[in-house]
């Protein structure tokens, strides 16, 4: 049996605020954005080319705003990625290196941690 990992639920305060942040800076897809009442929105959001979403809104969760650590997309080239990230305008920290691959990181507007990888092995 396949057990597939397709949605990750994070909090955010201002659900506008970080549809603009994921859709338009990081390039994230609107699959979703639904409000059937005034105290319930979901926004379905997906990474280029991901078999994962995350969704954000109002009325889905009662974790705090901003502590998700720890989201990770893959990316071939961590470099180009980093280019990307600050051209859109993200706060994203130089590319470190590590054994098990190059890394840069960011966080959304309330703080959400995310890591970007490009998986490098031994040649």
């Amino acid at each position: 049996m396949d057990w597939k990992l397709e949605l990750v639920v994070v909090p955010v305060t201002d659900v506008d605020r970080a549809k603009q942040f994921y859709s338009e800076q990081l390039g994230f897809n609107v699959d979703v954005d639904s409000s059937p009442s005034e105290h319930f929105r979901v926004v379905q959001l997906t990474p280029p080319g991901s078999a994962c979403s995350i969704s954000i809104g109002k009325g889905i969760t009662d974790a705090a705003p901003g502590s998700v650590r720890g989201l990770q997309v893959v990316v071939e080239d961590a470099d180009a990625a980093h280019a990307e990230l600050a051209g859109r305008g993200v706060e994203v920290g130089e590319v470190q290196e590590f054994p098990w691959g190059r890394f840069v990181f960011f966080a959304d507007p309330d703080g959400n941690g995310w890591a970007v990888q490009q998986v490098t092995r031994p040649g």
